[in-house]
């Protein structure tokens, strides 16, 4: 007699008692099990059930997912990094340039771990075991970065018939660590544009992107492709679009010019009377003129990002709503981010503010 289930190690004969078509129940432990045979090929999975209703309707969830595999593009017997590669060549036409890289960068490390595992062998403990090798040495946004990579494509396969389910989906996101908000005092600021401006002729474009950053509150890729088509000096306001690629929530914002913005424009347009087409900024990057300008003045290192920090605690202090500061810099929670992250300049600002309160109707003779 052939035993029920001839792919695995043969159980005892009345280890496995058949009660319906497809449908075994475990003698020991009264568990039922699901065996679907299509295609040549035996299926077998727990049902994860003692209770006969629940297993029937288990199994027929079961043979849906089995009638579903597509046996044509033989998807048991193709690697993870070909799946891989068919999952990239899907998504990269709708990625920005920096989220195809680092989908790329992402997939280029796994494949170090599992690239050549068949996708029949992809189990929950091959997972497990690529969290716990890969994982220990990583950063915890490195670490989820390749794990969402990881579940992205699994669901691919799933999507095409080549696996029956996402066994990836074991693995949890990590926790990130709260990152330090540096955010460049008046002065602070004032020294680095000086010490940019004293340097040599390239530093002045880095001077600019610099102010540019501070007085506008955009992204650095925002604030490297804006051109000066999309400044209206006659209605006081710009347009940010992100240029090619986009802004990162891919919408396109209209803000009010700024007077510290409008006073550091139009003296640049004087002097160069750019063609409107132009790029407002002509590098993608200070970060080099940057690092040496606060070396040389012996203050806090900033980057790109600390600059849109700098807009954003001005116009806390000078008493901009959150939501209103939220739609100037593109973000879409209505100003609970802004809120959560400089919440406490505000109520620094405030206490300064109550220290002016002097007055009093007490007269002292």
């Amino acid at each position: 007699m052939q035993p029920p289930f001839p792919s695995e190690p043969k159980p005892e004969e009345s280890e496995f008692q058949k009660v319906a078509e497809c449908l075994y129940r475990r003698t020991a432990s009264g568990v039922y099990y699901g065996l679907v045979k299509r295609a040549g090929k035996q299926y077998r999975r727990s049902l994860k059930t003692t209770d006969r209703k629940l297993a029937e309707r288990n199994l027929s969830d079961f043979r849906q997912k089995v009638g579903r595999l597509d046996h044509k593009k033989n998807g048991g017997a193709v690697t993870f990094a070909e799946i891989a590669k068919r999952w990239l060549a899907t998504v990269k036409p709708q990625l920005k340039a920096s989220s195809a890289r680092r989908r790329e960068t992402s997939v280029q490390q796994i494949q170090a771990h599992i690239g050549t595992t068949l996708a029949r062998k992809l189990t929950s403990a091959t997972f497990e075991n690529w969290a716990s090798t890969r994982g220990a040495g990583i950063s915890a946004s490195t670490y989820n970065n390749e794990r969402d990579t990881i579940i992205a494509v699994m669901n691919f396969a799933k999507r095409e018939g080549l696996l029956l389910d996402n066994s990836a989906l074991v693995l949890r996101r990590r926790k990130l660590g709260k990152s330090e908000v540096v955010i460049p005092s008046q002065e602070g600021f004032r020294c680095l544009v000086k010490g940019l401006r004293a340097l040599d002729r390239r530093a002045q474009e880095a001077a600019n992107l610099v102010e540019l950053l501070a007085y506008s509150g955009m992204r650095l890729a925002e604030a490297t492709a804006i051109r000066w088509a999309d400044i209206n000096f006659e209605e006081s306001r710009f347009v940010v679009t992100g240029g090619e690629h986009g802004t990162k929530n891919h919408d396109v914002r209209v803000v009010p010019l700024f007077p510290a913005l409008r006073n550091f424009l139009e003296p640049l347009r004087a002097t160069r009377n750019p063609a409107a087409g132009d790029r407002i900024v002509g590098i993608d990057s200070a970060k080099t003129a940057m690092g040496h300008a606060c070396r040389l003045a012996n203050i806090t290192r900033f980057n790109h990002h600390s600059l849109r920090h700098y807009f954003v605690s001005n116009a806390v202090e000078a008493g901009i709503d959150f939501k209103t500061i939220a739609a100037w810099v593109g973000h879409k929670d209505g100003g609970l981010l802004v809120a959560k992250t400089y919440g406490h300049l505000r109520d620094t600002h405030s206490i300064e503010m109550a220290k002016r309160m002097t007055f009093t109707a007490s007269h002292v003779s």
